[in-house]
């Protein structure tokens, strides 16, 4: 009996088909199992290191996880407020007065040190005036009118102490010497004969070394009185002196040591306290 299997082929072939489309789509749901499988155990390996990650992290001592999560909660405890902060208030209070107190005593130490500037530049200022008055200078008053017009009773002079250190007094020049006959007393005379000199008075005119021309005397205060002295002889380092108000004047021709010694000379008259300028004769 003859069978037709067409249908049968059919079928079958179907079945194998089927058989291979379900194949497939096993194979590929296998596969996608497996991918995701590999995605969690890469994942759960993942988060079993970050665990073992924060486990080394927490701290011997408290059993507190550091690092982010420490960092989190003090974050967190800024944001509301509640994280302690050192009271910095105090030091900044004791800074002050720290401060305070060191300015008050450099205060005190700079007003310590002004004090003691101005002392030692009074001392010195004392201490210049003195060398000043009893090496360089030398003040004086007049007190007679023997060298009147040059100086009148009460002027204050100022006399150069140091003029005669490395010269000798020249004919003309006004100077303040120890009197020779009472040293105790300071004169002021001008300088008429020089050592060596020969000086002579014939009525009233001054006469040097026999010269036929009587000296030249513009700052006499009047005309001399005709009276005649002299001849006088100056001796090595001693000097004839007279004053300019010759008709009043006691000096070299009056007194009994008539000669001014070098070495009593005090100063050379430099100027008065209005600045006048002492006025001194050049001879030849």
């Amino acid at each position: 009996m003859g069978y037709d299997n067409s249908n049968n082929r059919s079928d079958d072939s179907n079945r194998i088909y089927n058989t291979y489309e379900f194949n497939e789509i096993e194979q590929s749901l296998i596969r996608e199992l497996e991918k995701i499988g590999n995605e969690d155990g890469t994942g759960s390996a993942g988060t079993e290191q970050t665990g073992q990650n924060n486990a080394q992290q927490k701290s011997p001592d408290t059993g507190l996880r550091s690092g982010s999560t420490a960092g989190s909660r003090d974050r967190s405890e800024e944001r509301d407020g509640t994280r302690k902060r050192p009271d910095s208030s105090r030091d900044r209070s004791g800074d002050r007065n720290d401060a305070d107190e060191d300015s008050e005593a450099e205060s005190k130490s700079g007003g310590i040190r002004e004090i003691l500037g101005w002392l030692i530049l009074m001392a010195l200022a004392v201490g210049a005036a003195f060398v000043l008055n009893r090496f360089v200078i030398m003040k004086t008053e007049i007190v007679s009118g023997s060298m009147i017009p040059e100086l009148q009773i009460d002027d204050r002079v100022i006399a150069n102490r140091l003029a005669y250190l490395f010269s000798d007094p020249k004919r003309g020049d006004v100077i303040f010497f120890a009197a020779p006959d009472d040293e105790s007393e300071i004169f002021v005379k001008r300088v008429i004969g020089l050592p060596g000199d020969k000086v002579e008075i014939i009525s009233g005119k001054v006469y040097i070394n026999d010269s036929e021309t009587p000296l030249d005397e513009p700052y006499l205060n009047e005309k001399p009185r005709k009276e005649n002295n002299g001849p006088y002889y100056v001796p090595a380092d001693s000097y004839f002196v007279m004053g300019d108000n010759r008709n009043i004047s006691k000096d070299s021709r009056a007194w009994e040591n008539t000669f001014v010694s070098k070495d009593k000379i005090y100063a050379k008259a430099w100027f008065g306290y209005k600045l006048w300028r002492i006025k001194s004769a050049e001879y030849e």
